[in-house]
């Protein structure tokens, strides 16, 4: 261990969950964890793809093209699929895969809009294997769910201070990538010392304003987790054990500290498997209230003109917001439980087609979204919500859609598919991708991709994968 000038504490956290990133193998992992991996990889792709008529998705692209320098590197953008650095590259690919809001949801975050740009681009770039590239994400993943963990604010947080979401997700992103780059252990925990330094400021700026730039937001973290590895591995001096010594990362997040989390199971769970899938275009907390609204207008085939009002009781902490002149970004919209709901009823097919420019001021959508009104229930905060989710719970919703003619149809749940209790099959999730690749790819170049993630483990070059999305 590193001598440490500050008061430090005699811990080795950093070296143990460093060691553990370095040494995972793809042998060591369960079949299990190698299909989530995969289905992970094909949503987190098929949910950036379904980005494509967003004009978010083509200005990332353009801002990474020109930090390139142009075009030119050994990675490719999933968008039309030109070649980039890596690390232009996962820029890209890590804000579009976060602008639809669709990809996934771990304790604390969205990973996999971080973990995925990241070692795809690495691996593409270096050649890897398809195995070399499934270990890099779970890895990945894994040293994520414990830090962000260790980290996380106590029960009495104001949400209003602004969450550090993108935070932790360097570690997310500079894991796979020095772990793709051969590091061994000591430059591992190096990289997690740089990427403190690129670590984003807890800052509520982006959902005071409910700007689109919090997309952004997830491909910095993708560029930066590749730069933090690339630094380490040409050489620094120091800069280990970051989570060992106070004030070097935790501290800076929480005065609730809780470092057991940092090795907690290692070898033994993979926290892999805890993460939800969204299986809507809509922030988290709006997944439930959408499952619920799907499947009363499956059972009772509700049309959107014979709606008189719908209630969801509890209602949900900054989520019930509803405007007469309509939502001013997709940002605003995709956190609005009334949007959302009018939106599937006036369109059931889920997408970028929900928040078109035209929409988000459209009278049609409004009205309806009006009819969304919370119940007597107490409202549910954020903060209890992620709590009761790190503890296995969910927050049980039940959704009212009465009628004009009098009738009244209502269904609770807690569990929404895509949660880890409820997770989607592999045909669930090759249907997902088939609607979510409709706006980008020919049906024939879908399945050629389904096949490719499908079979991941047996890719020898995943430089190949430049053939398939270009």
């Amino acid at each position: 261990m590193s001598r440490k000038y500050f008061a430090a504490q005699d811990t080795d956290y950093t070296r143990k969950l460093a060691e553990y990133a370095v040494k995972l193998e793809y042998s060591d992992l369960p079949d299990e964890v190698v299909e989530r991996v995969k289905m992970m990889t094909m949503h987190t792709l098929g949910v950036s793809l379904a980005a494509s008529p967003v004009a978010l998705s083509n200005a990332s692209i353009r801002v990474a093209r020109a930090a390139n320098g142009g075009t030119g590197g050994g990675s490719s953008v999933w968008l039309g699929g030109e070649r980039l650095s890596a690390a232009a590259a996962a820029y890209a690919n890590g804000t579009i895969a976060d602008i639809l809001d669709w990809e996934d949801c771990a304790w604390t975050g969205h990973p996999s809009a971080g973990v995925i740009p990241v070692a795809m681009a690495m691996a593409e770039e270096r050649g890897c294997s398809g195995k070399e590239y499934i270990a890099a994400v779970t890895a990945g993943l894994e040293v994520y769910q414990r830090v962000a963990m260790a980290v996380q604010p106590p029960a009495d947080f104001d949400h209003n201070r602004g969450w550090a979401l993108c935070n932790w997700q360097i570690f997310a992103t500079c894991t796979p990538a020095a772990k793709l780059l051969k590091l061994d252990g000591h430059k591992m925990n190096q990289t997690f010392g740089m990427a403190c330094m690129y670590a984003a400021m807890p800052t509520n700026v982006q959902q005071a304003t409910m700007s689109n730039a919090y997309h952004y937001q997830h491909g910095i973290a993708a560029q930066n987790g590749i730069l933090a590895a690339l630094s380490a591995a040409e050489g620094v001096d120091n800069l280990e054990d970051c989570f060992d010594i106070p004030y070097a990362y935790c501290e800076q997040l929480t005065s609730s500290v809780d470092r057991s989390w940092l090795n907690r199971r290692l070898g033994e769970h993979f926290y892999t498997l805890d993460i939800l899938i969204k299986h809507w275009p809509a922030n988290m907390w709006l997944q439930t209230p959408l499952e619920l609204l799907s499947l009363l207008v499956k059972e009772h085939r509700i049309r959107p003109e014979d709606v008189e009002e719908i209630v969801l009781d509890p209602p949900t902490q900054y989520r019930m917001h509803c405007y007469d002149d309509g939502f001013s970004s997709l940002m605003e919209a995709q956190f609005s439980i009334p949007f959302v709901l009018a939106a599937y009823l006036l369109d059931p097919q889920p997408g970028p087609n929900w928040y078109a420019p035209e929409r988000l001021t459209n009278p049609e959508v409004l009205e309806l979204a009006k009819k969304v009104k919370a119940g007597p229930g107490r409202e549910t905060t954020l903060m209890e919500s992620f709590i009761g989710y790190q503890n296995g719970k969910h927050p049980e919703k039940t959704l009212t859609v009465k009628l004009k003619n009098g009738q009244v149809f209502s269904r609770t749940q807690s569990i929404h598919k895509g949660h880890p209790a409820d997770m989607l099959s592999r045909e669930e999730f090759k249907e997902l991708f088939r609607r979510e690749a409709s706006f980008a790819l020919s049906p024939e170049r879908t399945e050629a991709l389904i096949d490719f993630i499908v079979n991941l483990e047996k890719v020898d070059d995943m430089a190949s994968f430049h053939k398939l999305i270009a």
